[in-house]
């Protein structure tokens, strides 16, 4: 199980100081759970314990973890740090526009200077100015990137705009595969890695929520051209969070980093794809859950070469 370009060494992660779930995105995130009868003081202790354990974890596995501390009241949602930047091969990094404003205030200079002062970073586009035009596309929480191939795999949602999307994939080199989906109330669902993830012999897919069939077929055809092998996982194993893990490379190879209650929820067979190509490494979350994000949208994958 060898290191790829689709397995990042080293993330970025923001320790969550002021958490709760944010009621200014609940609006389209269906996944988020309001827990009314725990205090703002149990949910932020809780979250801060259960990031503290992501941390270690996967420090103990050999992946590098460059934790950042929020320090803003305003920023519920700062622990996904994921949907407001990425980082991609040969030194550029996007900076995206987010829909809900409170979580415009999670972009920050000194995450993107760490970067530059730690990795090679030849360029920066900064896409977060088309907020003014309401246009929004929410990192690699609205993108599934296949780094290999040069897809971005893209659910169509106020979260993923169109116009945007093509700008960045003009600009980064990928080629766009939007597909309708929706959820069983007929809602689309608010980011494509709720319902899908990438890793370099594999990928967790939802089919049944893509509504177009054609649409559908096509890209499940393409992951199988790359050599992936489908993992299709049900509408409830969404709701568990099975589609939100994240390949990593750590110090013994590769592994799928995910939240406990997904992992309990993959099939035997499931698994069994999974692990022959990364180790399932799973860390319980439930109180960060309840924001509606799991483990990956915790993690800013590092696609960039070390200084």
């Amino acid at each position: 199980m060898a290191t790829t370009i689709q397995a990042p060494r080293a993330v970025v992660m923001v320790r969550p100081h002021h958490f709760t779930p944010n009621p200014e995105t609940a609006a389209d995130n269906a996944f988020q759970l309001p827990r009314p009868e725990l205090t703002v003081d149990s949910l932020e202790a809780r979250a801060l314990r259960e990031f503290d354990a992501v941390v270690r974890t996967l420090m103990a596995e050999g992946v590098r973890v460059h934790v950042f501390e929020d320090l803003g009241r305003d920023t519920p949602d700062s622990v996904f740090p994921n949907n407001w930047f990425s980082t991609h091969h040969g030194g550029r990094v996007a900076i995206y526009p987010m829909a809900a404003p409170s979580r415009r205030g999670e972009r920050r200079p000194d995450i993107i200077e760490m970067l530059k002062a730690t990795y090679r970073v030849q360029e920066v586009i900064d896409y977060s100015g088309l907020e003014n035009d309401h246009l929004f596309l929410e990192g690699t929480g609205a993108m599934i990137l296949d780094h290999v191939e040069r897809v971005a795999y893209v659910g169509a949602s106020q979260r993923a705009d169109p116009i945007i999307l093509e700008r960045f994939c003009t600009h980064f080199g990928y080629e766009p595969m939007v597909f309708a989906n929706t959820d069983p109330a007929g809602n689309p669902i608010y980011h494509t890695n709720v319902i899908a993830s990438i890793g370099t012999e594999f990928a967790v897919l939802c089919t049944e929520v893509m509504t177009d069939a054609a649409r559908r077929d096509e890209i499940v055809a393409r992951l199988r051209e790359s050599g992936r092998e489908i993992v299709a996982i049900t509408w409830d194993q969404v709701r568990a969070f099975c589609g939100n893990g994240l390949e990593l490379s750590g110090s013994s190879g590769r592994l799928f980093a995910c939240s406990q209650r997904a992992a309990s929820a993959f099939t035997p067979e499931q698994r069994a794809v999974i692990e022959a190509s990364a180790r399932i490494v799973a860390i319980d979350i439930p109180t960060i859950e309840l924001a509606g994000g799991s483990v990956r949208c915790m993690l800013a994958g590092i696609h960039l070469s070390a200084r």
